[in-house]
């Protein structure tokens, strides 16, 4: 699934810096996200390219932390790794990424 299949959905995908207590580490991340109409918030979500030293930090465990992409920073939280050890990401409210927030531009 890629952003053009569904417009309605924002995103990101490149590099990350993904902050745990103290420590800091450089990833690759896919996210997505959108409006939620019925409960008012904004619902962001992805995954964290397999790292091993995220993975030893995090021990598969859930996890809060913050991502920092070049665009923004949210708080949000790692859930349990898939097979391929890459684990899932999400917050809600402000997303790590820009989101168009006017219809200026929408049909561009």
């Amino acid at each position: 699934m890629d952003h053009e299949e569904h417009p309605e959905d924002d995103g990101y995908t490149g590099s990350a810096t993904l902050v745990i207590g103290e420590q800091e580490f450089d990833v690759r991340v896919t996210l997505r996200g959108h409006f939620q109409p019925i409960d008012g918030y904004y619902r962001w979500y992805g995954r964290i390219d397999a790292d091993p030293a995220v993975s030893e930090a995090v021990g598969g465990r859930k996890t809060k932390a913050t991502l920092r992409t070049p665009g923004a920073e949210a708080d949000g939280e790692l859930s349990d790794p898939d097979p391929w050890d890459r684990y899932r990401i999400m917050g809600t409210s402000r997303p790590p990424f820009v989101v168009q927030t006017t219809l200026d531009h929408a049909d561009s």
